[in-house]
């Protein structure tokens, strides 16, 4: 790349700027100064280079580290590049994932608290798809329409069950809780093996590069800067490539903890909510009364207590009689 810039002056010079390359990746910013009419041997007897910047090409070090490498170095590096392989896999499915689940489920919630009744959604049968909490919705309707009386219609307002068939419904809802948890965790192993591992198995191609290095170096008994740079070099992108893979995988990992815990808090709270709902306005009260709604001549039945003539209870024991 050559820009010519004449300048005039009493001498009459004219001063060119190029930029030239130079070996192992650097460029230089050369000045000219030319006589006019001078012939191009003379131009090159008066070049004057004067570096101005000096630019580093981060590609050509590491391509010459990789090729500096030993066996063993080239295939820790290779190892660490399935790593970034699944690790970035995990981090673009996940990323979409928990964007789609946060979008869906604020849709949900929006549209559950607009009803008057927890199951109008589920009788109209509007979808979420990708929203947790949808999920457990529907597995509590589900549950409850299957345990309304003679396999009735599906579950919906007015609906009323028992209240030992509302513990199926809440175990249901539980058992999905735990699902979608699992499912929103599922792959998070893969990045936190990544930011743990990473280093370490960089760290380990390292190691045996340089240890094989000093060993060549002492077998030829040349223990010089020359000698010992390349293989060192070759050593040390191991540990460069373990730290580029595990350093997306960390921030990646954080964010998306933060954003799993979040959504699973929100799925406890939904399904407590719903519970409280739906034993509301779909169990019905007049059955499966509780022991401490009874009254207390029942109570007693129940457990069997038996009132002795002057009102003290004797538990599974007879009265005696008078000719003991």
């Amino acid at each position: 790349m050559t820009r010519h810039e004449p300048v005039t002056r009493a001498s009459h010079k004219v001063y060119n700027w190029e930029l030239s390359p130079a070996a192992g990746g650097f460029y230089f910013f050369r000045r000219r100064e030319q006589w006019p009419g001078d012939p191009p041997a003379a131009v090159d007897n008066d070049m004057i280079m004067i570096t101005i910047g000096l630019t580093p090409m981060f590609g050509s070090a590491l391509q010459f580290a990789f090729e500096k490498a030993t066996p063993e170095g080239k295939v820790t590096i290779g190892l660490l590049a399935l790593i970034s392989l699944f690790s970035w896999t995990v981090i673009i499915t996940k990323t979409r994932q928990l964007l789609r689940a946060r979008r869906m489920s604020r849709r949900f919630y929006a549209a559950y608290r607009a009803t008057r009744h927890p199951l109008a959604l589920f009788q109209e049968k509007k979808e979420f798809d990708g929203a947790p909490a949808y999920e457990v919705y529907w597995a509590a309707g589900e549950e409850l329409g299957a345990h309304l009386p003679e396999g009735g219609p599906r579950a919906g307002v007015g609906a009323r069950i028992s209240r030992p068939a509302f513990d199926y419904v809440r175990v249901a809802m539980e058992r999905t809780v735990s699902g979608e948890g699992m499912a929103l965790e599922r792959g998070m192993i893969i990045l936190s093996t990544a930011v743990a591992g990473g280093p370490f198995i960089g760290l380990l191609g390292t190691v045996w590069g340089v240890m094989e290095t000093f060993s060549g170096v002492a077998k030829a008994n040349a223990a010089t800067l020359t000698a010992m740079a390349p293989g060192v070099a070759g050593a040390l992108i191991a540990t460069v490539i373990g730290l580029l893979v595990a350093i997306p995988a960390m921030f990646a990992y954080n964010l998306m903890v933060t954003q799993v815990r979040a959504l699973t808090q929100e799925l406890d709270d939904f399904a407590s909510e719903l519970a409280t709902h739906l034993e509301h306005q779909c169990v019905d009260s007049a059955t499966g009364v509780s022991l401490a709604g009874e009254r207390p001549a029942a109570r007693l039945a129940s457990a069997d207590i038996a009132p002795d003539p002057e009102g003290a209870a004797l538990l599974g024991v007879a009265e005696p009689s008078l000719g003991q």
